[in-house]
């Protein structure tokens, strides 16, 4: 792999265990040595603890599973500790119960400062929303200001990505006021719907049936946007929860807007960023003329492979295709917030964004596009540039692949186009309008036609929810939410097909594919031991599959008891 280590004794020896190394064609090994931040053996029991010394720590894992240290290829990890910075109302079942949490709110905030909860339902999707409450409704503008007559609230709905539209905003009367919103107020943006009563006036309810919300960015001004201190704290506390998961690397192909780019270069400044993360730019220009200097003067750093360390590297553009002019306007004229996105919205046409890519190009810069069902269309354009800018070895992304035709796949590898899925979005939470597909919906995600073809797709999580293992077991089940009925069905992976997408071939997005992502000498030591076995458990247990124990680079990032922690850490590098 990356090269064969100074000679010397291992630092840690995890042994007795089923060590899944991920290298194609190679059966599970028992053992794992570890040595400087790296792999030094792997193999038999016996083999590798030729490699213990005097100093060397040894983990009996008891029978275990270790893997290579997960990477997620689309996991928008910051919004995961966001949402522990406002006050939750998960448990709320009842109108009531909604109103105790803003009564407590209301009473340790100072007098005219915001009261702003998370939406009522049940996380992580908040499908349910105000069918949770026992009167299956929001709380009333009055109700509200029976809480909290002086502090302005907002108890917004969901953020579209987490669960489906529409979501249900309730504001109290000093909420309304402080945002204009009187007889007669009109959204700007589509998708928006302001409730009036029988007087005339607003009833504080505000229904959200845009995908990505832009209440908060057309009518909701006066409501105070997450804060670089509340974005860097969010991200301190989302990474725990990955690293919970398995997760040692991020892959974050939908774009960082300037200010989440500044909050993982703070982290990393600090010392705080244990995950290895790679972004891309959202940028913030408006029209091509922008872009093109943009691309020429500012965006150096993320030519090519880009720019960064182990832990922190910016390579390459995103650049949306679709989207409101309007919304995209108005995202625009309130950075840096971002709200729940944490990347900048677009309103591109399939001209614009080929004057955009071709421009991209030109500067060496990667490119990264969410396409939907439009590849066919985006190929058609990459074509296009690669005859003025040959593509090969650019390796620029193409994410949440949707329908396809079998007949593009030698085009993307003639292109050395990367693709990455989202199968626990796509199949079982958005899959319900392919229940009728044609060829019983193999054309959706088709995943193992992609991998058959030789190609290294990769999947994320989305955040929906933060573990990988939901989006093996939907790469797995195929299964939608709403019928139990399966999408695809010739389209499923078996289990180590399913671990490559979650593993090694997440690697190759970021030209790892000799670091990290399999365990071989030389490679980096990210592992994670597992709750159970990925290959023998129930498919309905996937999801619940975790880590007791994660490392980065030798170092523990997670354990699930003070005792495993102690056993790793005595193995951990110096340094």
């Amino acid at each position: 792999m990356s090269g064969v280590l100074p000679m010397g004794d291992a630092d840690l020896v995890l042994t007795g265990g089923q060590v899944l190394t991920m290298v194609p064609g190679a059966p599970p090994a028992q053992a794992v040595a570890l040595r400087r931040g790296r792999v030094l053996a792997v193999g038999s029991e016996a083999d590798v603890m030729a490699h213990a010394g005097p100093r060397t720590a040894l983990l009996p894992l008891a029978g275990r599973t270790v893997v290579p240290g997960l990477v997620d290829a689309h996991a928008h990890a910051e919004r995961e500790g966001l949402k522990t910075l406002r006050p939750s109302l998960a448990e709320a079942r009842s109108v009531a119960d909604v109103l105790a949490v803003i009564a407590r709110e209301a009473a340790r905030t100072p007098e005219g400062a915001w009261i702003v909860t998370m939406p009522v339902g049940r996380p992580p999707y908040y499908f349910d929303g105000p069918a949770q409450l026992a009167e299956g409704r929001m709380p009333t503008r009055a109700e509200l200001d029976g809480v909290a007559p002086r502090h302005p609230v907002l108890i917004p709905g969901l953020f579209g990505n987490w669960g489906v539209p529409p979501g249900y905003n309730a504001l109290n009367s000093l909420g309304l006021e402080r945002n204009g919103i009187v007889t007669g107020s009109c959204p700007e943006c589509a998708g928006l719907e302001i409730e009036f009563g029988a007087d005339g006036q607003p009833t504080g309810l505000i229904v959200e049936n845009n995908k990505r919300p832009m209440v908060e960015f057309d009518l909701l001004r006066d409501v105070p946007a997450f804060g670089f201190d509340d974005r860097l704290e969010g991200l301190r506390r989302s990474l725990p929860i990955y690293h919970a998961t398995g997760t040692t690397s991020l892959y974050e192909g939908h774009g960082s807007a300037p200010e989440t780019i500044s909050v993982y270069r703070r982290l990393w400044e600090q010392g705080g960023l244990t995950m290895r993360t790679r972004l891309c730019v959202s940028p913030v220009w408006s029209n091509l003329a922008e872009a093109k200097l943009a691309m020429r003067d500012w965006l150096a750093h993320a030519r090519g492979r880009g720019l960064g360390d182990d832990f922190l590297r910016v390579s390459g553009v995103y650049i949306g295709l679709g989207g409101s002019a309007v919304s995209a306007a108005k995202v625009r004229r309130a950075l840096p917030n971002t709200g729940w996105m944490g990347f900048v919205e677009w309103a591109n046409r399939i001209e614009d964004f080929e004057d955009y890519a071709t421009a991209a190009a030109e500067h060496d810069l990667r490119v990264h596009s969410v396409i939907g069902d439009r590849l066919g269309e985006v190929l058609d354009v990459f074509e296009r540039i690669d005859r003025h800018f040959p593509l090969a070895g650019r390796r620029w992304v193409l994410e949440h692949i949707g329908a396809m035709d079998a007949a593009d796949i030698p085009r993307l590898k003639r292109l050395g186009v990367m693709v990455s899925t989202i199968p626990f979005y796509s199949l079982w939470k958005n899959g319900k309008v392919r229940l009728d597909a044609p060829d019983e919906g193999n054309g959706h995600v088709p995943q193992r036609l992609l991998i058959e073809a030789g190609l290294p797709l990769a999947v994320g999580s989305d955040n929906v929810p933060p573990s990988m293992f939901h989006a093996m077991w939907a790469s797995v089940v195929r299964r939608e939410r709403t019928s139990g009925r399966v999408i695809g069905p010739a389209q499923a992976l078996d289990r180590m097909q399913a671990l490559a997408t979650m593993t090694r071939h997440g690697a190759w997005l970021s030209f790892e594919e000799s670091e990290k992502g399999v365990l071989a000498p030389g490679c980096v030591a990210d592992l994670a031991v597992l709750s159970g076995d990925p290959l023998r458990v129930a498919d309905d247990e996937l999801p619940g599959l975790h880590a007791l124990l994660t490392l980065v680079g030798g170092r523990v990032v997670h354990a699930a008891d003070a005792a495993l922690r102690a056993l790793a850490e005595a193995g951990a590098p110096e340094g």
